[in-house]
């Protein structure tokens, strides 16, 4: 930037720079502006993300076995146990059961021991990454 484009008011006599010209404050504001306007999107992104993400109960490695009511997996017919959901539950639904409601389609019983199970994933197994994202702060 050459001196004649700094306006006579914001030139230092020194030359060190150390008082920002208008033009260099507009530049700062702009930059500004468009990061939050970038980042905005990205929280509302991951909100219905969030929403949408699918938690499998049990997960493809525990298939066919049941969930007793420690959220353990157990092998099919155990007394007290219950059978793999027929679909993953979502998001949403998984986090109104964390807040007092059933899941869907199950008694409280059930729900609770679904629960359990979902409170025991670890990183690497399925439904794990929603899980996570459910428990963020926001």
């Amino acid at each position: 930037m050459e001196n004649s484009d700094i306006p006579a008011e914001n030139m230092s006599l020194d030359s060190d720079d150390t008082i920002p010209s208008r033009r260099k404050m507009l530049a700062l504001g702009v930059i500004g502006v468009s990061a939050a306007l970038t980042i905005r999107p990205a929280f509302a992104q991951t909100a219905v993300s969030v929403m949408n993400c699918q938690i499998p109960v049990p997960g493809p490695t525990g298939a066919g076995q049941y969930i007793d009511p420690k959220g353990n997996l157990v092998p099919a017919g155990t007394k007290g146990a219950f059978p793999g959901f027929p679909r993953p539950f979502t998001g949403e639904e998984v986090k109104r059961a964390f807040r007092g409601q059933t899941l869907p389609g199950t008694q409280y019983n059930q729900s609770q021991a679904y629960l359990q199970y979902i409170r025991r994933l670890q990183a690497g197994q399925s439904g794990f990454t929603c899980f996570a994202s459910i428990q963020m702060p926001r």
